[in-house]
């Protein structure tokens, strides 16, 4: 990961120095992206800023887990707390940067949560933003949205603009999450025009790479997982549905750039529209890069939520035009350096009971 996370902190350049002598306040920060988050941070102390920056990471660990790096534990400038955001957090110190990147983002486990994934979204936004608004030399509030906003587009608007106003149901299965993310969406434009909090959205789509957890089912950490253990890789419903997958160090250099110079009240598109891909013809990749591989189409299992969009790609016009954003990492390379992470991850690999017990004995 120490590579992803110095190829970040050089693709700030001189934007970094922002953070000098700052507080920050990462609400999520136990998650796969609030972990990067942590480190870039981290990386920018000990390198680049005159003055370190202080990091306040807040998380209530639902699905997260704490950062047991020890240079993270051990680091005077970041603070690891437990809070849960739906609450209002006692926050005695001035906050320069507020990054709301709690929440719950995966399908199984937003069907297991559903009003907790309401909450952190909305009622997590409303406390941050009174927070912020609070904070009267607040220089940034970023927001995670999602591409899931947009639903199922119609063919005629993908790539997609911001601009799209998507089409969603409201009682569908996914609708705890996506019905959440627009209300949280509302928040911010409400409390940048009423309370001139400089709240910019970021709506990610489909980021992946070293951190990820395998049991939340996203595709590529799922497609990894059989893999690795020399099972079939299952590939849901005609395998014809693309995606656009964005590697970790493109998105997360978007995120920071755009809580630094993107627009108040306005929404960005974060992604990389040139690795829209079907997944059947992601697993075809596997074979190429883990010899022995294998695929099958199948049905969808109940606990997946209906509803899936059949195309996901952005336009990223408008965050290139405004910050300069462009995606370096295309999807066979994000996928090799990927599964290289995942191979030496105890979490990736099974181990057999016999086995385990033959070589304690």
């Amino acid at each position: 990961m120490s590579k992803e996370i110095q190829r970040i902190v050089e693709r700030l350049g001189a934007n970094a120095h922002r953070f000098s002598g700052k507080t920050v306040l990462l609400a999520g920060g136990a998650g796969f992206l609030g972990k990067h988050f942590v480190k870039v941070f981290q990386k920018l102390n000990n390198d680049v800023l005159d003055k370190p920056c202080s990091v306040i990471s807040v998380d209530n660990y639902i699905t997260g887990t704490k950062n047991l790096d020890e240079s993270i534990v051990r680091d005077p400038n970041i603070m690891q707390v437990w809070a849960d955001v739906t609450h209002p957090l006692p926050v005695r110190e001035d906050i320069d940067f507020i990054i709301q990147a709690a929440g719950i983002a995966s399908p199984v486990f937003y069907m297991r949560y559903p009003l907790e994934t309401i909450e952190s979204a909305v009622h997590g936004t409303r406390n941050l933003l009174d927070l912020a608004s609070r904070n009267k030399n607040l220089e940034g509030f970023l927001f995670f949205s999602s591409s899931e906003i947009y639903g199922d587009p119609d063919p005629r608007a993908v790539p997609i603009k911001e601009d799209y106003h998507g089409n969603v149901s409201t009682v569908g299965p996914r609708a705890c999450y996506d019905e959440s993310k627009r209300l949280g969406e509302t928040l911010c434009t409400i409390y940048k025009e009423h309370h001139g909090v400089p709240a910019k959205i970021v709506r990610p789509f489909n980021v992946f790479g070293p951190g990820m957890g395998h049991n939340d089912r996203r595709v590529i950490p799922m497609f990894t997982y059989q893999a690795l253990n020399g099972r079939t890789i299952p590939v849901h419903g005609t395998g014809l549905q693309t995606r656009t997958f964005c590697y970790i160090t493109d998105a997360i250099y978007g995120f920071l750039m755009t809580l630094l110079e993107g627009k108040c009240g306005e929404a960005y598109n974060i992604g990389n529209p040139d690795n829209e891909i079907s997944m059947i013809k992601l697993a075809e990749m596997y074979p190429k890069l883990l010899p022995g591989a294998s695929f099958t189409r199948i049905d969808y299992p109940d606990t997946y939520p209906a509803g899936e969009p059949n195309r996901r790609c952005p336009d990223i016009t408008k965050a290139r035009e405004t910050f300069g954003y462009t995606s370096e990492v295309d999807v066979e390379d994000g996928l090799a350096r990927f599964i290289d992470w995942a191979r030496n991850e105890r979490n990736y690999i099974d181990f057999e009971p016999e086995a385990a017990l033959k070589k304690a004995g």
